[in-house]
């Protein structure tokens, strides 16, 4: 739970800073906090028939993220400068939320590969949501090492299943391997290859 809180509050204060850079109101920074960090979630409630959404009914999520959105409103500037911390953060949240999905998906009887799927969004969905309500084509559409780090941590939790590895275990594993794959990325500056220039003219 401490994680999982630890990883809202870096989600919420990536939506939060996003809409400051906007220019948005203080509703508009709750808003976009409080979608980056419960978006994913609730589109895996509503992909597993699950009514209403789990971090609706559960009051420290919509706090937590809440309160996120309000105190980046104020202290925008001194947050912007815990750039490395909240990175690491979103890493180790960005983990959590993926081998969680993953595993309730499963807990649901659905395939492994589509339990991979619904993991993945668990961790790329909200910020999916905060980048087209700003306007702006998805970050995990363009280049950075996200969506392919959220999928290698999710195929992990099936694998961990069907070796009867014990579920903290897989979840252990499969968020260490996010994270890792997730902070190399960063520091190597590893990004998603994009057409060249010379493929992309019109004929």
């Amino acid at each position: 739970m401490v994680i999982e809180l630890i990883g809202l509050v870096a989600f919420a204060a990536s939506g939060a800073l996003a809409a400051v850079r906007a220019k948005l109101d203080v509703f508009g920074v709750v808003v976009l906090g409080l979608t980056t960090a419960l978006g994913g979630g609730i589109i895996r409630d509503v992909l597993l028939g699950i009514h209403p959404p789990t971090t609706l009914r559960s009051w420290p999520y919509l706090l937590t993220a809440a309160v996120t959105g309000i105190a980046v409103f104020f202290f925008h500037p001194q947050v912007a400068r815990l750039r490395r911390a909240v990175l690491l953060a979103d890493a180790v949240g960005l983990g959590v939320f993926v081998t969680a999905g993953t595993t309730t998906a499963l807990q649901h009887d659905v395939p492994a590969y589509t339990a991979c799927l619904i993991g993945m969004t668990v961790g790329i969905g909200g910020g999916a949501i905060r980048d087209v309500l700003l306007r702006e084509i998805p970050m995990v559409l363009r280049k950075e090492i996200y969506a392919v780090a959220a999928l290698a941590g999710a195929v992990v939790v099936p694998i961990a299943a069907y070796l009867r590895i014990p579920d903290v275990w897989g979840t252990v594993i499969g968020s260490a391997l996010v994270v890792a794959i997730r902070l190399t990325a960063l520091w190597r500056h590893w990004n998603a290859p994009v057409p060249r220039a010379g493929e992309t003219a019109e004929s």
